[in-house]
């Protein structure tokens, strides 16, 4: 199986990066000097205490030195899709499918009007990675996941296929039957980890393990939760309750992969959080007060560095 990295910064480097370590025919599409010191030394993945280099590797910013693909791992970010989804048609054949492992909920629908019906399987991540420096994907030793599934809920050759090859690799990709309800139960843990990282400028465990912060966290995935129940998803019915003892367990120094970017200057993901959370509780009718807070307190830094 012929895959392709769209976007190779820390969910594309890593899962991309580990797979290409145990042999599988990868190849990555990254840009400026990311791009530039991957081709000079490879692509490095440090956890904690361990290091993966892959040298000889291709990557490249052009998709047409790739050529058509058997499975695309799209991992762009939000405010990335439509224009990723254009540059990625010279690797798309009749049977290409492409693996949507974006934040946010809305990612598949998006791709989809822009490479058509029936290529995107929805993907959900989670690790914990960044790049460190170019070339580097600096990632948490927390048992990196990747839950994958058809859109229409279907259990498919492809995908068995595709997790079958990430078996030698060191994360766990697991199929559902219920992608947009995993989807969903990620999001009301993701959009609340992001939007208080950023806000509170601290790591998501020492967020959680403070009384104040821990009631305004729950607060945050009710308004979430509802705005899932309104639509009649699927979801985990003791989803929060997982979410707050997962979130509790983290690792001291774990930051939401948005306050990386907020701490660097760059674009945030914010529209896409707690602005999408803002949005849809308008047009659904579900009140959102906490997350239209959050989204009030970022915007000013949502396109980078004042």
């Amino acid at each position: 199986m012929k895959i392709a990295v769209m976007g190779t910064g820390g969910m594309g480097g890593y899962y991309g990066g580990l797979l290409g370590s145990v042999g599988a025919d990868v190849s990555f599409i990254a840009r400026g000097e990311h791009l530039k010191a991957i081709k000079q030394d490879g692509l490095l993945l440090k956890g904690d205490g361990d290091e993966i280099c892959l040298k000889s590797i291709m990557a490249t910013d052009q998709p047409s030195e790739i050529g058509v693909v058997d499975v695309i791992l799209f991992c762009v970010k939000l405010y990335d899709i439509e224009t990723a989804a254009e540059v990625i048609k010279p690797l798309l054949g009749d049977n290409t499918m492409v693996i949507s492992v974006l934040n946010g909920v809305d990612g598949p629908q998006r791709l989809e009007r822009i490479i058509g019906l029936g290529r995107v399987i929805g993907g959900a991540a989670y690790a914990s990675a960044y790049i460190e420096a170019p070339g580097t994907i600096k990632y948490k030793s927390t048992g990196g996941r990747l839950k994958i599934g058809e859109l229409s809920g279907d259990i498919s050759e492809r995908i068995d296929t595709f997790r079958a090859i990430c078996e030698p690799a060191s994360f766990e990709c697991e199929v559902t039957e219920n992608i947009v309800g995993a989807l969903w139960d990620k999001y009301i843990l993701l959009a609340t980890n992001a939007g208080l990282s950023c806000l509170c400028r601290s790591p998501v465990g020492k967020i959680y393990n403070d009384a104040d912060l821990l009631e305004v966290a729950i607060a945050l995935m009710e308004e979430v939760r509802a705005l899932a129940l309104k639509q009649n998803i699927a979801i985990d019915p003791n989803v929060i309750e997982h979410s707050l003892k997962w979130s509790k367990g983290l690792p001291s120094d774990l930051f939401a992969s948005m306050y990386h970017d907020m701490a660097a200057g760059k674009r945030m993901e914010l529209e896409g959080m707690s602005g999408y959370v803002k949005r849809l509780g308008k047009e659904l009718g579900v009140s959102t007060p906490c997350h239209s807070l959050l989204y009030g307190g970022l915007k000013f830094f949502k396109d980078g560095r004042l």
